[in-house]
C-alpha cells in the first residue's frame, strides 16, 4: 500500500507544471493592441513631459489623434476609427514571433532571477506573483506593468528587437521589480516618477548586475536615493528610506 501511494504521489508531482517556471509569454490580439495604442495616446502629455520615445503606428490618422490627445479632445468616435485602422491595416500576428522567441530563449535566466527574490525579506511588503504574464506589443514607450495582476507589457519589433537592450531579460526584470514595490512603496508614499525609476534601476543593478551585465541605470536627474541604497540589504528598510527622502 505504501509503495502504491508513493507511486501515485510521484505521478501527481510529475504531472504538475514546474514550480520554478514563473512566466507566461503572450502575443496580443488586434483589439488588445488597439486598446493599448489608445491608452498611449491618452498619455501623450505625460510622455512629452518626461521625454519618452513612444512607438505608434504611422499615418495621417495617428498624426491627427496625437494632436487631439495633446489638446485633450479625443472622443469615443476616435477610438472606433483607431480600432478599425489597427484591425484592418496594421495588425499581423506574425510580427510578434521573433520577439516571442527571443524572450523564450531567456526563460531560464528570467526564472532564475524571479526565484532568487525572497518577498518575505522585505517587511514593507514586496508584491510577488506565482506567474508573471509577459504581454508583447509593438507599441508604447518600451515597458509597463500592472501591480494588481502581475502582468507586464514588453515592446518588441517584427525583427525581435527591444528598446534599450538587446536582451529582453533586462526589461522583464525591471518591470517585475516595479510590480513588487508599486502598491507598498510607490503609491503609498506618492513617490515621484524619476525617483521611482531610480529606485527600481538601483534594485536591479545591485541584485542582478552579475546576470545582466548590460543593464543601465537611467539618468533622469534623480539621485537622492543613491546614498541610502548601496547594497542589496539596504532595500530591507526601503520604506524608511523613502519616507526620509520625501520628508
Amino acid at each position: 500500500m505504501k509503495y502504491q501511494l508513493l507511486l501515485l504521489l510521484l505521478a501527481v508531482v510529475a504531472c504538475r507544471p514546474s514550480a520554478q517556471d514563473r512566466i507566461s509569454i503572450q502575443i496580443p490580439s488586434a483589439q488588445t493592441e488597439a486598446e493599448y495604442i489608445w491608452r498611449n495616446l491618452q498619455d501623450t502629455k505625460f510622455f512629452d513631459e518626461h521625454g519618452y520615445q513612444v512607438s505608434l503606428p504611422r499615418g495621417p490618422l495617428m498624426d491627427e489623434l496625437k494632436e487631439k490627445a495633446r489638446a485633450g479632445k479625443l472622443s469615443d468616435e476616435d477610438y472606433t476609427r483607431l480600432e478599425k485602422f489597427v484591425v484592418e491595416r496594421v495588425y499581423r500576428a506574425e510580427d510578434y514571433q521573433a520577439g516571442y522567441d527571443k524572450i523564450e530563449n531567456e526563460r531560464s535566466l528570467i526564472n532564475q532571477m524571479i526565484n532568487a527574490l525572497n518577498p518575505s525579506a522585505y517587511p514593507w511588503g514586496f508584491q510577488s506573483y506565482d506567474i508573471y504574464t509577459i504581454n508583447l506589443t509593438l507599441y508604447g514607450p518600451g515597458g509597463s506593468y500592472n501591480p494588481d495582476d502581475g502582468s507586464l507589457l514588453v515592446y518588441t519589433t517584427p525583427q525581435g528587437q527591444f528598446k534599450s537592450y538587446d536582451n529582453p531579460a533586462n526589461t522583464v526584470i525591471h518591470e517585475i521589480v516595479h510590480i513588487g514595490i508599486e502598491n507598498s512603496i510607490i503609491s503609498k508614499y506618492q513617490v515621484p516618477h524619476p525617483l521611482k525609476e531610480r529606485i527600481v534601476d538601483t534594485f536591479v543593478s545591485l541584485h542582478y548586475g552579475d546576470k545582466l551585465p548590460s543593464y543601465r541605470v537611467q539618468d533622469m536627474g534623480e539621485q537622492r536615493s543613491d546614498a541610502y541604497l548601496q547594497q542589496p540589504a539596504d532595500f530591507i528598510a526601503l520604506d524608511k528610506v523613502v519616507k526620509e527622502i520625501l520628508q
